[in-house]
């Protein structure tokens, strides 16, 4: 009988770390796939099972790693221990998790879709924490493990036009900062991801293309990526890339709040 490919991977001395990368289709989340493809066997999670499929046999080409497909989708409560069970199910182990799937819709909060909002909340707060959580008793027990949640600039402050999105970012930031310090000394890090705005489908899928945000300040995809798992792989707590970026993060710390959500709303605002 034939082993599955895994079975041989957790048999050797020292196994290869795996990584479990979500949003992993396109964006950010891909870019991420590529950087840490040479270096780890991967599994990578999105809606799109044909698409996932796809990249996993080039990376697998191209690296000779192991890239294992789970689809889900993480608007669904149940998608998280889902995945995790189909991972245990496989004789899988985690020892980095990527929590980049994420979305935003733009528009004035009354006028949005309910529905739509909440399944923001599922996939940007609740389904980032399940995992997360269901990650974490594995490498506590191991004694090792690394997080990387991709959060935005947007949440260190209001966000007029993408009032959830804006919020559901801010979670992520308090939530990763506070569990990195619980983490201290277990051998675990966690890194928060910052972006500001990037240059990948997100900005097309939250109908704002045409934001003075986008047209203005826009990073390649691939060098967020790029400051993110470096970041990651030191162990840095927060990764905010980009100079510009980092200025206006820092910035609304000490600025008047009713100011800071003024100039927010205004570069939210589409321009011709």
């Amino acid at each position: 009988m034939v082993l599955p490919a895994y079975v041989g991977a957790l048999d050797r001395k020292e196994r290869q770390k795996i990584a479990l990368i979500t949003g992993a289709s396109s964006g950010i989340g891909l870019d991420l796939a590529q950087l840490m493809a040479p270096h780890f066997d991967l599994i990578i999670t999105a809606r799109n099972q044909s698409e996932l499929e796809k990249i996993a046999r080039e990376l697998e080409a191209k690296h000779g790693n192991h890239v294992h497909v789970i689809p889900g989708d993480l608007t669904r409560p149940d998608a998280p221990r889902q995945i995790f069970a189909e991972i245990e199910r496989r004789g899988l182990a985690i020892d980095i998790l990527v929590n980049n799937a994420g979305y935003g819709a733009y528009g004035l909060f009354a006028e949005t879709s309910p529905q739509g909002n909440m399944e923001m909340v599922q996939v940007n707060i609740a389904a980032l924490t399940s995992l997360t959580r269901l990650a974490l008793p594995g490498m506590l027990e191991r004694k090792a493990g690394k997080i990387l949640n991709v959060a935005s600039t947007a949440g260190f402050q209001p966000g007029p036009l993408m009032a959830v999105y804006y919020a559901t970012k801010a979670y992520v930031i308090m939530f990763s900062e506070a569990i990195a310090n619980e983490l201290k000394g277990s051998g675990i890090t966690v890194t928060c991801l910052c972006p500001g705005a990037t240059r990948t489908k997100f900005a097309q899928r939250a109908d704002m293309e045409n934001s003075r945000l986008f047209k203005l300040a826009a990073m390649r995809s691939l060098d967020v990526a790029r400051a993110g798992y470096e970041g990651m792989m030191r162990g840095k707590t927060m990764v905010i890339p980009g100079l510009l970026n980092k200025v206006l993060a820092q910035s609304v710390r000490f600025s008047p709040r009713k100011l800071v959500t003024e100039i927010s709303r205004s570069v939210q605002k589409k321009v011709d």
